[in-house]
């Protein structure tokens, strides 16, 4: 056998070079595992932010209460709602001194983070002149974490 032979029958020995089918199912799953943890993370931050617009949404929103208070000497009661901060309230009692513009840089009531409206308590919870509150993400009263009401009175907690 000359020198060409042997190469050759060396060559035809060599394993063919690439990936077996297990070692890149394991890779597939390594790749869906870190998806997965960075998505949980990257979900809850964006939770924990859309609570905290509304929280700003409402304090902005008490401030405008306050300012209609201090020009009207009361806040708008329940069925004026905070409709009466973009548009003079046509039901008794009217503000009598109720400017052009409203009282905020807006046409309307803009609604919560999950779409929902903001709910107007006159008077308010806790001994409160008013509440404002929005319920979460599950759109209803009560609920824990996410899903927990954001009250006008408690807007350090949750």
């Amino acid at each position: 056998m000359d020198q060409a032979e042997k190469r050759d029958l060396r060559e035809k020995k060599k394993p063919l070079a690439g990936f077996t089918l297990i070692e890149i199912m394991v890779v597939v799953m390594i790749i869906g595992m870190l998806s997965a943890l960075v998505g949980v993370a990257v979900i809850d931050r964006f939770e924990k932010a859309k609570r905290q617009a509304a929280k700003a949404q409402i304090s902005n929103f008490m401030s405008a209460l306050d300012n209609y208070y201090l020009d009207n000497s009361r806040y708008p009661t329940t069925e004026q709602g905070l409709k009466a901060l973009v548009q003079k309230p046509g039901s008794s009692p009217q503000p009598p001194n109720y400017p052009l513009n409203g009282y905020l840089n807006s046409q309307s009531i803009p609604l919560d983070k999950w779409g929902g409206e903001y709910i107007y308590f006159c008077p308010g919870a806790n001994n409160q002149p008013f509440t404002i509150e929005s319920y979460g993400a599950d759109g209803m009263a009560g609920g824990e974490d996410k899903n927990a009401d954001i009250q006008s009175w408690n807007l350090g907690g949750n």
